[in-house]
């Protein structure tokens, strides 16, 4: 089975439909979290993502447009574009972030979108943070999102150290051996300076996940933010790719 796995949508059309137009054939897609928050088209994301065979789990923006956690802890940019997303909802739209569950075993496959120890919040960015996160998920690959960095962190066999590896794209990452840890980086809103929308692709037959990228319009994406009247700080943002 050849699963699309995407996170950190974060309201941004255009990235996503570039994606979907770059992945080459899978089976369903596999969504991380934050689809909501930070851009201007909230309603269409869940629409497309909606349309397609997926599964999907929250993600910390997710909440905070809904109302279920505290804004105060978002920085001054993202709480406001998290208020004008929770203006921005339709029933539909809203009904289907109210149903997303916090984590989702796939076959050997965990999804949570900080970490599998604190699913909303956690950022796992160091190898250590990794580590610690072994005892909270008993599947043998465990994929997040919330960082924005595509990242792999593997334990090669019980007992060693969990490493943090560089992915490389295009470049297929085997799992079969130990535990990892994956991050397929960010469709909407990439930290790692490269402004191309971020996803990977799963080979659960070949037990392979490979990261890529692709180039979309951002300058689509910012004049909706800018006609929307979103913060200027997220809307520059987008085409450093940080």
């Amino acid at each position: 089975m050849r699963i699309l796995v995407i996170s950190d949508i974060h309201s941004n059309l255009a990235a996503l439909e570039a994606v979907l137009a770059d992945a080459p054939a899978y089976d369903q897609i596999w969504s991380l979290g934050d689809i909501v928050g930070y851009a201007a088209q909230p309603n269409e994301c869940i629409e497309l993502l909606a349309s397609h065979a997926h599964v999907y789990i929250a993600g910390n923006h997710d909440w905070g447009v809904l109302g279920n956690i505290d804004l105060d802890d978002f920085n001054p940019d993202a709480r406001k574009a998290a208020l004008w997303a929770r203006e921005q909802l339709t029933p539909a739209a809203r009904m289907y972030l109210e149903q997303a569950p916090e984590t989702i075993v796939e076959g050997e496959v965990t999804l949570a979108h900080g970490s599998p120890r604190s699913p909303v919040w956690e950022y796992i960015m160091r190898a250590n943070t990794a580590q610690q996160n072994l005892t909270h998920f008993q599947t043998s690959l465990c994929l997040v999102g919330h960082t924005h960095l595509p990242a792999i962190f593997w334990q090669p066999a019980e007992g060693m150290p969990c490493v943090a590896l560089r992915p490389q794209e295009g470049q297929p990452f085997s799992y079969a051996e130990g535990r990892s840890i994956v991050n397929p980086g960010s469709v909407g809103q990439p930290r790692d300076y490269d402004p191309r929308a971020a996803y990977a692709l799963l080979d659960s037959d070949a037990r392979t996940i490979e990261h890529r990228r692709v180039a979309y319009d951002i300058r689509a994406a910012q004049r909706k933010m800018r006609a929307a009247g979103l913060p200027q700080h997220i809307v520059i943002r987008l085409q450093y790719g940080q």
